[in-house]
């Protein structure tokens, strides 16, 4: 299976922290971290692993960090040919603190990502396209725009985006905040319509109506960071691949899960095997 994804690349720095600082507090004690990351990169990387075949479109700085983003893409073969170097923004960073539990906040200075416009991208889209909403709106619309099969739009983070959009996607997906941000909008276009819960597991919407839930495998939390990408590209794939909605959630519920035992955003994305072994127990 061939799919396109559209999105943000970034260079994670991330503070394991004793606990999260509230407004005004500091926290000390924390270890720091690098690792690849943005939400485009990771769903990309996310259903290669799974078993797809990706291209990422997208864009680096022309700075040390950029081959650092790049690194594991690279090295797990996606398609990186559509990524440009910007030559004078640099390459997005997000700063992550991390608690003991896996809960996190995160900071992004979106640096080259925010210079990803409709130029960049092909006339035609062709094949299964993923997008999420770490570049600018119009690039993402242009993007749903020229495709020419499935559309996966990952809302996230949340903010306006056109009724064209919400209607041109044949997948949307959420978590509770995202889903309370945009409301009964979700199934205007008819589509399915998927929304995370953490650790309470997926629900599935077709027209509106729920259709199949899942919850994930009993796992110890780490670091959540790249759990909600590991889910995007699981679904994806899964339903692309034909699964029923119950199995797709299942799968993408298990990718999640198991992203957030390990740290880092990347670095945590399972395997096809991975997955498969904790669903059925092996």
């Amino acid at each position: 299976m061939k799919l396109t994804v559209v999105g943000s690349i970034n260079l994670d720095f991330v503070a394991a922290a004793p606990k999260l600082p509230r407004a005004g507090e500091t926290v000390t004690g924390a270890t720091l971290a690098r690792h690849p990351g943005g939400k485009g990169a990771n769903q990309a990387l996310a259903a290669q692993r799974l078993g797809a075949e990706v291209r990422l479109i997208g864009r680096v700085g022309r700075d040390a960090m950029a081959e650092e983003a790049m690194a594991l893409l690279v090295a797990d073969d996606v398609d990186v040919a559509g990524v440009a170097v910007d030559p004078e923004a640099p390459t997005g960073v997000a700063l992550i603190a991390v608690e003991p539990h896996g809960e996190n906040q995160i900071v992004v200075a979106a640096g080259a990502n925010h210079r990803v416009g409709p130029e960049q991208l092909p006339q035609r889209l062709e094949g299964p396209l993923i997008l999420q909403l770490e570049l600018p709106v119009e690039t993402v619309e242009a993007a749903a725009g020229r495709a020419s099969d499935f559309v996966c739009v990952n809302l996230a983070p949340a903010q306006p985006v056109s009724d064209l959009l919400l209607r041109r996607a044949d997948l949307i997906v959420v978590n509770e905040g995202e889903a309370a941000f945009y409301g009964q909008a979700l199934h205007h276009g008819g589509g399915r319509v998927v929304v995370t819960k953490g650790a309470k597991g997926a629900a599935l919407y077709e027209g509106g109506a729920l259709v199949a839930e899942a919850r994930p495998p009993l796992v110890r939390a780490v670091d959540a960071t790249g759990a909600g990408d590991a889910f995007v590209g699981a679904i994806t794939v899964a339903l692309l691949e034909g699964m029923e909605p119950e199995a797709a959630l299942r799968f993408a519920c298990a990718a999640g899960a198991l992203a957030a035992t390990r740290p880092g955003a990347q670095p945590s994305l399972p395997t096809r095997a991975e997955v498969e072994a904790i669903i059925t127990g092996s």
